[in-house]
């Protein structure tokens, strides 16, 4: 069901797992989880970033660049992750060298045109807005 969701609006290259135990963002995508089983602490933002406990029906969706942690067991939860137009995506773990190219890709990456769940026009395209861009 979610996946089929997710896809009627425009996010797919979709895959059913469990969340990575280690640091890890998407420079070239945005990406929506939807948790189909279980429950877990996330930590988003990195080592002092914010702590956040998520179960079945839950959906979160984390813009490029935002690493991401499951702070207990891998398949504590399953979900379905997916991309907007079916984007295809990076792994990034904060390694020596993946900077200034990531940062790059981060700030390319466009703003989605659906929202997950709701489509044209609601969700996160109510709420995200564009970057300032400073020349």
């Amino acid at each position: 069901y979610v996946k089929n969701l997710f896809k009627q609006h425009g996010w797919s290259n979709a895959w059913n797992s469990g969340v990575f135990t280690y640091h890890h963002y998407h420079s070239i995508t945005h990406e929506a989880l939807g948790f189909i089983a279980g429950s877990t602490t996330l930590l988003l933002g990195g080592e002092e970033g914010r702590k956040v406990q998520v179960q079945k029906g839950d959906v979160l969706i984390i813009p490029a660049g935002v690493a991401h942690k499951n702070l207990e067991a891998e398949h504590q939860v399953a979900c379905i992750g997916a991309y907007p137009d079916g984007h295809d995506y990076d792994i990034n773990t904060g390694q020596q060298g993946e900077r200034p190219a990531t940062d790059r890709n981060i700030a390319a990456v466009p703003l989605p045109t659906q929202d997950p769940l709701y489509g044209h026009g609601e969700g996160i395209c109510r709420i995200w807005h564009p970057r300032p861009r400073y020349h």
